[in-house]
């Protein structure tokens, strides 16, 4: 069963929505990708905010992943200025 994690973002005072950005589609998207994600998409959610949602092909690949996008997340923040607010992951149980 596909495994989805929904993580919020928040970027800096002050910091362009738009570089930011495009720092994420340059970096952490293809490194999700890379470890195996199938979908990630982004979502704004204010001025400063946004969602991302990623779908895995299942728990043990995600599972698998976890050490090298904590790896990601640490190295790219100074480039593109966000923090992780919030997570939460889980099994798809029902989609339509």
């Amino acid at each position: 069963m596909s495994y989805v994690t929904i993580t919020t973002w928040e970027i800096a005072d002050g910091v362009d929505y738009h570089i930011s950005l495009r720092a994420i589609e340059e970096k952490r998207l293809p490194a999700l990708k890379g470890f195996g994600a199938s979908r990630i998409t982004v979502i704004r959610t204010s001025e400063r905010t946004s969602a991302a949602i990623t779908v895995w092909p299942d728990k043990a690949t995600r599972d698998a992943a976890e050490l090298k996008i904590d790896e990601v997340r640490r190295s790219v923040h100074t480039e593109d200025k966000t923090r992780m607010t919030g997570e939460m992951k889980g099994e798809i149980v029902a989609d339509v």
